[in-house]
C-alpha cells in the first residue's frame, strides 16, 4: 500500500504538475530580436505557452533615433494589440509604420502558473 501511494506521488510529481508551473517565456519575435526590419506595421509576440490575456502588457519604446544625439526614450502608442486563437501570440498592429530608428519592446505576462515575467527584446529599422 504504501508503495502505491510512492508512486502515486512520484508519477504526480514527475510530469504534469511540472507543465503548470512553468513560468511563461518569450518564443519568437517578429521581427526577430536584434534584427533590422524595414518599416515594421506589425509586432508579433509568441509565448512558450498560452497567456493570460488580462494579466499581458507590451510596449513598444524608441531608444535611439539616426542623426539625434542624446535621444531620450519614446513611447509609441498608435498601436493596437490583438491575440490568436490560443493565447501564445500577441500581435501589436501600428497604425503607422515605425520611422527609422532603435526600438525595444517590454512585455509582462501570466500563464497558468500566475506567475507573473517580463523581458525585453530589441530591433532595428535603417
Amino acid at each position: 500500500m504504501r508503495f502505491a501511494a510512492f508512486l502515486a506521488a512520484l508519477t504526480l510529481s514527475s510530469g504534469f504538475p511540472c507543465a503548470l508551473l512553468a513560468h511563461v517565456e518569450l518564443a519568437a519575435s517578429t521581427p526577430v530580436a536584434g534584427t533590422a526590419a524595414k518599416a515594421p506595421r506589425e509586432i508579433a509576440l509568441t509565448f512558450n505557452q498560452p497567456v493570460d490575456q488580462m494579466a499581458a502588457a507590451a510596449s513598444i519604446v524608441m531608444t535611439a533615433m539616426p542623426g539625434v544625439p542624446n535621444h531620450g526614450e519614446m513611447v509609441i502608442r498608435n498601436f493596437t494589440a490583438s491575440w490568436s486563437e490560443d493565447s501564445q501570440t500577441m500581435t501589436l498592429t501600428l497604425r503607422k509604420p515605425l520611422p527609422a530608428g532603435t526600438y525595444e519592446i517590454r512585455w509582462q505576462a501570466a500563464a497558468g502558473d500566475g506567475h507573473p515575467m517580463s523581458g525585453t527584446f530589441g530591433f532595428d529599422v535603417p
